[in-house]
């Protein structure tokens, strides 16, 4: 009888080397994707805004570059059920979280819940402020929220001529919307300004509830001058509630974050000024300091990005804002 494996052998040892070779030519110009390590949870204040939603974006195209998942979910503006994700993160074993926290004091359960089952935090523009849960906290990378509203508040000044009523749009539950109020308030007072701060209103960080608060300032507040708002969103909602009491003329509008919606509201001249925030740095800042932290490396506690400027005269020639980008 024919003794078939003397032949099959071999011809099976060829066909492997040659699956092997074909599965290792990769196409020119690709790079073989990373083995997959583990899974980091990412959750942050609310993933319809632009800007969380662009470091949602980089955070998992970076992670990816090292092998890791990422899922992104959205605390939509609720401090329980953010914590909740929190909660469900550590129960699943995630090798790290991204946390920007909802409310700052809130957020402090979830963290100590991830911290007990052996998971690192890491927070990004939002700083926790629970005692005991920011000295669990790996590291935070986040704009200096203090310096930017101390930008803001120059800008006031020079916008308004330093005289008269001017109101802030707030949002007191983050620690990035109390260090821009405490900045815009501090450099008020540094300057010996002339402009009196006559409510300060939040407006949730969203267009609709900005809008909403500023309809009501201006019918409190008549002949106010200007308005301060934490971010674009609810700076935006604020000017839409300016333009239609028709007081564009009368009261200036400041923003902050320089997002794409804030940048062509600067160069069409609703918003005065946008300090602006480098969310992209802020998302790769994460994920360089989560892949430290596991290689052993040392990390550091706390990294500010300094904001800047965003004036008409920087819109003009800016390739960022036609191209509707940070």
């Amino acid at each position: 009888m024919l003794n078939r494996t003397k032949y099959l052998c071999p011809l099976a040892i060829f066909a492997a080397a040659l699956l092997a070779a074909s599965c290792a030519q990769q196409p020119p110009g690709t790079q073989a994707p990373a083995a997959i390590k583990g899974k980091i949870g990412m959750t942050c204040m609310d993933l319809t805004n632009p800007f969380f939603k662009l470091i949602a974006n980089v955070m998992e195209a970076e992670a990816k570059q090292h092998g890791y998942t990422l899922v992104a979910l959205s605390g939509e503006l609720d401090p329980a059920k953010q914590n909740n994700q929190l909660a469900d993160f550590a129960a699943q074993g995630y090798d790290a979280i991204f946390l920007n926290p909802v409310d700052s004091k809130a957020a402090g359960e979830g963290v100590k819940k991830a911290h007990e089952a052996g998971i690192p935090v890491f927070t990004f523009d939002v700083q926790v402020t629970d005692a005991e849960a920011k000295e669990l906290i790996v590291s935070h990378i986040g704009s200096d929220n203090y310096q930017g509203g101390r930008l803001a508040a120059e800008s006031m000044m020079k916008a308004t001529g330093d005289s008269g009523k001017i109101a802030i749009i707030t949002y007191p539950e983050a620690t990035s919307a109390i260090f821009r109020r405490d900045g815009f308030m501090d450099y008020l007072k540094d300057q010996e300004s002339k402009l009196q701060v006559v409510t300060e209103l939040t407006g949730k960080g969203n267009r609709n509830d900005g809008y909403a608060v500023a309809t009501d300032i201006l019918q409190a507040y008549p002949d106010l001058v200007g308005i301060f708002a934490i971010n674009d969103p609810s700076a935006l909602g604020a000017y839409a509630a300016v333009a239609k009491a028709g007081k564009q003329d009368q009261i200036t509008v400041v923003g902050f974050d320089a997002s794409p919606a804030g940048k062509q509201a600067v160069f069409e001249k609703q918003l005065y000024d946008t300090p602006q925030q480098f969310p992209r740095k802020m998302a790769q800042g994460t994920v360089t300091a989560f892949i430290s932290y596991m290689n052993g490396e040392e990390v550091t506690p706390r990294t500010f990005i300094p904001c800047s400027h965003y004036y008409y005269e920087d819109s003009v020639a800016d390739e960022s804002r036609v191209a509707e980008q940070w």
